[in-house]
């Protein structure tokens, strides 16, 4: 997937969460916007990563592929088989945790990739030997869920010297092990860093506030949400720890925001603004 006449140098991890079946990819590089280039990933089918220079629908073909039955050993090795793909680099990875990998003879060196217990490491053109070892160790070793292990291993990488040539991008996506349906898309996270000076640890920085959206911690939406709407947390963290003062300065701050007093009008209905309701009295 790279660009016409370039290359993915890149480093990344595949990997399948054994206690929830969820399958994710983080990834990160000196080209802009790798999150557009490198992962692939479809609920209940699996996640691969292409790399170096692959063409074009390499990572959709592979996808296919696994929907079709396809185990991920075959899929490397007949896409490690095609003359045009010398200097691709591969990962696939499947709902049981079946993963295989394939660095092509002519990517970038210091390359290669690394097998492990439901995960793979796969880099090229890296600044050390390091690099790799590093990621897969603290893959193993890290404990939380599948999205806090990849950006463990992730960051791993980037200590150990990440790209030769520096930094610019990053991503996570992390799907669910089960198929898409209706009701639920089967997307767990899908978080990218397009163009950064840091850009692993601008993931995590996003990771930590969705994080904060999910489990409503109100307290850190406060002070990192998005400036227009940290009153309203402001107010909903205040409320829950019973403060009524610094709740009413907060919709003081919000009504004095143009337009706001309509939005809180026509929210009167949402149980947290309720809350908020009920304390001031």
């Amino acid at each position: 997937m790279a660009s016409p006449g370039g290359r993915e140098v890149t480093f990344s991890i595949v990997a399948r969460d054994a206690a929830t079946g969820d399958m994710g990819i983080a990834v990160s590089s000196c080209i802009l916007a790798v999150g557009r280039a490198v992962p692939g990933a479809r609920p209940g089918v699996g996640v691969v990563a292409v790399q170096a220079r692959s063409r074009r629908g390499l990572g959709t073909a592979i996808l296919d592929g696994l929907a079709a039955g396809g185990a991920p050993e075959d899929l490397v090795r007949r896409a490690a088989h095609s003359a045009e793909d010398a200097d691709r680099q591969i990962a696939v990875l499947d709902p049981e945790g079946r993963v295989a990998a394939d660095t092509g003879r002519g990517s970038f060196p210091v390359g290669g990739h690394l097998l492990g217990e439901g995960f793979s490491v796969q880099g090229n053109m890296l600044a050390s030997d390091e690099v790799l070892p590093a990621m897969a160790h603290a893959f193993a070793g890290a404990s939380g869920n599948l999205p806090d292990r990849l950006l463990a291993a992730l960051t791993a990488g980037q200590d150990a010297g990440g790209d030769l040539r520096g930094r610019q991008s990053a991503a996570l996506l992390v799907v669910s092990g089960a198929p898409a349906a209706a009701e639920d898309d089967g997307v767990r996270m899908d978080l990218r860093v397009d163009d950064s000076g840091d850009p692993v640890a601008q993931l995590r920085m996003l990771r930590n506030l969705q994080r904060a959206y999910d489990e409503r911690d109100y307290e850190y939406l406060a002070l990192f949400a998005p400036e227009g709407a940290r009153e309203l947390y402001a107010a909903l963290a205040a409320s829950r720890r019973g403060d009524r003062e610094a709740a009413r300065r907060a919709l003081e701050a919000m009504r004095s925001r143009p337009g706001w007093s309509g939005w809180l009008s026509a929210m009167a209905g949402d149980a947290r603004l309720s809350a908020v309701s009920q304390l001031l009295g």
